[in-house]
């Protein structure tokens, strides 16, 4: 620590001219608390405010400054491409987003994705400290781009060596490193483990990881549960798996597990969930206030209810801490787009209503509280639905290989 300080001081020693200057330490503080845009400017100041805005700690500590929640909506469409949007090209698509306040949901800008996909729409992945990750909505797809708006930079992972289905991305706070962790789709019978990748962006590159836990023997089959992104909380990606197993004779069933990756490691391992001995369709795991959280989703009393229960965990990886946040039932859920800071945000249809002498049903994004159950609804202008992901400003991407400034 004292030796980055010391670099620092002597960037900006080169800059300062006389004695009554600001201290250095203060000009720095004062630095990393202005916002992203002011910022990109400075660094044509001269080529030390440049080096020092790019400086990898500088970033870290201009981030932990700035927590200014926002959420990045992304409208469901296929959109047009243009004859020349190949992968890697300059040529943006169609999507735009919306950057809304996290609490009011009040739009603050709005912007085009930068790049196109061959086939398919733009699909968020995942946002962290500030990068979006994106593939294509085709899962046999494994273009992947890292993209960070405020800055206006992206960038075009190189191609996995395997087939990927699922990703999540993290931040591996020990080497100040991005990474992106794919887990193909494979077709085997028996099923084997998945096998995994890992790209750093700090090296540019991916590698193979093993998976390093048993393997259950009798399975037969598995998917990822994707109803949500793949959550990245206390420093682990998780993945919902779903599985069949065989068991004496011809008997089979189902089981499920939660698969945890430290990003500082990358080891896995195994999260139990909570014991509830309540019937369920399907369940997805997520986070909600930075812990791991659970919903399960079963069928309601009466026609067209779903009931949700909603599990978090109160402390990372100690398995008795999982506690039953409260039970919904909500009528005419068609999506889940996930937790807020004020509750669980859902799409469902409303009641038909005719025009032009036919019943057309609409559907509407509404704000449940999961203390009080009300249900707000909130003006989205998103007619075919939207993925929506958590996101704030940074400096992340601003230099490296391959970065696309636009």
């Amino acid at each position: 620590m004292s030796q980055m300080k010391e670099e620092r001081g002597a960037i900006l020693r080169r800059w300062t001219k006389h004695d009554d200057d600001l201290p250095d330490e203060i000009l720095l503080d004062i630095l990393t608390r202005l916002p992203v845009k002011s910022l990109i400017r400075f660094r044509c100041v001269c080529k030390p405010w440049y080096s020092s805005i790019a400086n990898p700690s500088f970033i870290i500590n201009h981030h932990h400054h700035h927590h200014h929640g926002y959420v990045i909506r992304i409208p469901r469409h296929i959109p047009l491409l243009l004859p020349s949007s190949l992968p890697g090209s300059s040529h943006s698509s169609d999507q735009v987003c919306t950057l809304a306040c996290d609490r009011t949901f009040e739009t603050i800008s709005e912007f085009r994705v930068p790049f196109a996909f061959p086939s398919g729409f733009p699909h968020v992945v995942g946002s962290c400290n500030g990068i979006l990750c994106f593939t294509s909505s085709r899962s046999w797809s494994n273009v992947v781009y890292l993209w960070n708006p405020s800055i206006r930079r992206f960038k075009r992972l190189p191609n996995s060596r395997l087939f990927i289905m699922t990703l999540g991305i993290g931040f591996d706070s020990q080497n100040n490193d991005f990474k992106v962790v794919g887990i193909p789709r494979t077709f085997a019978k028996p099923k084997p483990p998945p096998e995994v990748e890992v790209y750093s962006l700090s090296s540019d590159s991916w590698k193979r990881v093993e998976l390093g836990i048993s393997w259950r023997p009798n399975v037969v089959s598995h998917k990822f549960n994707c109803v949500l992104r793949f959550p990245f909380v206390c420093g682990h990606l998780h993945w919902m798996i779903e599985m069949i197993e065989e068991g004496g004779g011809q008997e089979k069933h189902d089981t499920s597990t939660i698969l945890s990756f430290d990003v500082n490691s990358e080891k896995f391992k195994e999260l139990p969930l909570p014991d509830d001995e309540g019937s369920c369709i399907t369940k997805c795991v997520t986070s909600f206030k930075g812990k791991l959280a659970l919903i399960k989703f079963g069928n309601g009393t009466q026609p067209h209810i779903t009931q949700c229960s909603i599990w978090v965990m109160r402390e990372y990886g100690v398995i008795d801490s999982w506690n039953k946040l409260c039970v919904l039932s909500i009528e005419n859920l068609t999506d889940l787009i996930g937790f807020t800071k004020d509750g669980l945000l859902i799409r469902k249809s409303s009641r038909p209503v005719s025009t032009n002498s036919e019943l057309e049903s609409k559907d509407k994004s509404v704000l449940i509280d999961l203390e009080t159950l009300h249900e707000k609804e909130i003006s989205t202008h998103a007619k075919y639905g939207f993925d929506e992901t958590t996101y704030m400003e940074s400096l992340a991407l601003l230099d490296g290989t391959n970065v696309i400034s636009y």
